[in-house]
């Protein structure tokens, strides 16, 4: 039987608890991911964030609308909605990941076994599970897309 260590992405891409949201969302863009493991300053996870916490985050302070908006600015269009959507472009960007990251994570050690980690990831709904040492550092990530390419080698 597979181990998560030898289906894990690794080095796994993640972010600090202490930068940004817009340095969190760079890294999710550049990558083409949708969401990174949260570090500490000494590599342990501290949470995780996904492009879903963010966008719930930016609906919150106004920066995504409520309603659809075409691509166009109509000479209408209230100006007071896009000064909020500016100063709410503003706190994204200062947002500290640690203020919106999902800090209850189930991680998996290198060593736990596939089936394992498919079982927790399906019985808690979740897309992606780090995967820690034993002094809980950060090591690797196991994806959706991981299980799939281990059951594709079965």
């Amino acid at each position: 039987m597979q181990t998560a260590k030898e289906i894990m992405s690794a080095p796994p891409i993640s972010v600090h608890q202490d930068k940004t949201l817009q340095d969190a969302i760079e890294l999710l863009a550049k990558h083409r991911i949708s969401g990174l493991p949260v570090v500490d300053s000494q590599g342990k996870i501290a949470g995780i964030i996904s492009d879903t916490d963010i966008l719930r985050y930016s609906e919150k302070i106004k920066v995504v609308p409520t309603t659809n908006l075409s691509g166009w600015i109509s000479p209408y269009t209230d100006v007071s909605n896009l000064a909020t959507m500016q100063k709410g472009m503003e706190t994204l960007h200062q947002t500290r990941v640690k203020e919106v990251m999902t800090k209850k994570v189930h991680t998996v050690n290198e060593e736990a076994e596939a089936t394992d980690v498919a079982r927790l990831m399906n019985r808690r709904n979740i897309n992606r599970i780090p995967v820690v040492d034993d002094d809980n550092k950060l090591v690797g990530i196991v994806t959706r897309a991981d299980m799939v390419q281990c059951m594709a080698k079965l």
